[in-house]
């Protein structure tokens, strides 16, 4: 307690902390129930990263007292503004305390203040973009028009920073000479959003919110609660992604989207230059940041939108084989290449059965060719994958596509359909010494056996018990050194193209995507006495458990930091497709 004169008076200030509280004030209002905590808003949430939450604790007690001091808000929201960049998914509960301080109707000091934090946070993590947002709305309940007036005050703000991706697409139209480098700019940030967003974490986001949903008791009538995304009644309640940042994502997805369908046509149509220009655009980013980019979900279905439009979806595909069969090009990405190559064939319906079927022969021609080249060679050919990683991804895009598409070459013409599958020669691809089967995802080769046994094309079983017998170690990894593993996913493989899981921009891939269809009774898998023979409601046999990988040839993270490689986008078989 200090002495402070005054012109009208003297007057006994207490200090808590950083907080003043003037003699008069203190005097006429109820007691601070609580004190401030005791480092600054930066070391508490250092603090609490290293596993300390004492003060984070404390700090959230505080923020959420119903009679917290204008000055004591002040402090923290300036705080706050500074280190809104250290805030993680951790920090969730703590951002949703701060979003419901009653700020509407305070002083201007605390009015201006909390704009401030507000555009700091949706500028620097604009995951709580939507967060924001619903906050504001919840206050134009019977208010003071001046509280009101606040509330569109910040709604402008916050909208500002919500329009920036749109705008910045815009601005390309009629400045096309920038129009690569804002793609190249947007996407880069897109696929960090995407990597950190892996499959398995939106898929266990979206259970947990339906479990939270049926177990929610009703709350009381009129209580803001930031959890609640609208009512129950809402038009959009089905759109809203329970994970943050797959919502964040599937919003700016929806934008981009948008913005390739506006670009491509004009008055309605489709204009095929413009189409071209965007494309060839858009495949450079593709080369440069989406293709290195190990496990990402969703970006690469811009180009997977943009290719239903016309011929691109064959321009596409011999891009990709172009890449492949390079020899000059690192053996990662003639593998990413090989993945991207079979999962659109197998997921594009717009991909006709004629160019399905021309793409399968440049794939049979050159692993028979690869084949003799080691027959040729004179040395032993080997399980190798740092040698042979190319022809392997190959083939088990070969496997693939025959997997999704057989049924389309069959129908209409089965003997033609069988005699085209036969003039493959798949059994010499099965039965060579690199041993594809043994590196292919078991998901995939026991679906691969399963249909080629039915149409007597190739017999699989024979090979997959003698490799079940004989587990043979996968040797050498591309990081240099010995490396004996018997890991599920030796080729770190992942599909780019699995189930889009965003639901605000999936209904523009929903109507272009091939679901994964149940094999018929004919084609089923052999199984062991009380197994499971398959799985009802499931989009895609490669569900299931994440196998994990180390040291094996994967798809490099380019230019981002190894942290962000994600091999958990890609699932294992269920129980039910076991090897038999």
């Amino acid at each position: 307690i200090y002495v402070r004169q005054r012109p009208t008076g003297t007057y006994y200030t207490i200090s808590r902390g950083n907080m003043e509280i003037d003699a008069r004030d203190f005097l006429n209002s109820p007691p601070v129930k609580t004190v401030r905590f005791g480092g600054s808003v930066a070391d508490t949430l250092a603090k609490h990263k290293q596993g300390d939450s004492s003060d984070y604790e404390l700090l959230k007690h505080q923020l959420a007292d119903p009679d917290i001091r204008d000055a004591q808000i002040i402090n923290w929201l300036q705080e706050f503004r500074n280190s809104v960049t250290q805030l993680t998914k951790d920090h969730e509960q703590l951002i949703y305390t701060i979003l419901r301080l009653p700020w509407v109707g305070r002083s201007p000091a605390v009015v201006e203040e909390y704009m401030a934090f507000l555009g700091n946070l949706v500028s620097a993590q604009t995951v709580y973009l939507c967060a924001c947002l619903r906050m504001v709305v919840s206050h134009f309940t019977p208010n003071l028009p001046r509280n009101f007036d606040q509330c569109h005050q910040a709604l402008q703000l916050i909208t500002r920073y919500e329009c920036y991706v749109h705008n910045v697409l815009r601005v390309t139209v009629y400045m096309p000479s920038i129009r690569r480098d804002v793609l190249e700019l947007i996407i880069g940030k897109m696929l960090k959003l995407d990597v950190s967003a892996s499959r398995s974490d939106i898929e266990e986001a979206e259970e947990n919110a339906v479990q939270n949903q049926r177990a929610e008791e009703p709350t009381e009538e009129g209580l803001f609660d930031m959890d609640e995304d609208m009512s129950a009644d809402g038009p959009c309640r089905t759109t809203v992604m329970a994970h943050p940042v797959a919502d964040r994502l599937d919003t700016l997805m929806a934008v981009l989207m948008a913005y390739i369908k506006d670009f491509c046509h004009v008055n309605g149509s489709l204009s095929v230059e413009r189409t071209k220009d965007l494309y060839r655009d858009l495949l450079s980013v593709f080369d440069k940041l989406i293709l290195p980019t190990h496990a990402s979900c969703h970006v690469q279905y811009t180009l997977f939108y943009l290719c239903s439009f016309r011929a691109l979806a064959e321009a596409f595909l011999d891009h990709l084989w172009k890449i492949l069969q390079s020899p000059s090009q690192p053996a990662v990405l003639r593998q990413a290449a090989a993945g991207y190559l079979g999962s659109f064939l197998a997921r594009a319906k717009f991909i006709p059965v004629l160019t399905v079927r021309g793409c399968l022969d440049l794939l049979i021609s050159w692993t028979h060719r690869y084949i003799d080249s080691q027959d040729s060679s004179g040395r032993q050919a080997c399980c190798d994958i740092s040698l042979h990683g190319p022809f392997y991804t190959a083939c088990q895009a070969i496997f693939y596509t025959l997997i999704f598409r057989h049924r389309a070459m069959l129908e209409g013409n089965m003997k033609k359909g069988l005699e085209y599958l036969q003039s493959l020669n798949l059994e010499r691809l099965v039965m060579c010494q690199l041993n594809p089967l043994k590196v292919c995802l078991p998901a995939v080769t026991s679906m691969f056996a399963a249909i080629t046994r039915t149409y007597q094309v190739v017999f699989c079983y024979t090979i997959i018990e003698r490799n079940n017998r004989h587990v043979l170690p996968v040797v050498r990894s591309s990081a240099g050194g010995d490396s004996v593993t018997t890991n599920t996913n030796p080729l770190d493989s992942f599909f780019p193209f699995d189930p889009y899981l965003l639901r605000r921009s999936g209904h523009l891939i929903e109507p272009l995507y091939q679901v994964w269809e149940e094999l018929s009774d004919a084609e089923q898998l052999p199984t062991k006495t009380g197994q499971q023979g398959s799985r009802e409601d499931e989009d895609d046999f490669l569900c299931g458990e994440t196998p994990q990988t180390e040291g094996i040839v994967g798809m490099t993270p380019s230019s981002y930091d190894s942290s962000l490689r994600s091999p958990s986008g890609m699932g294992s078989p269920p129980i039910g497709f076991q090897r038999p």
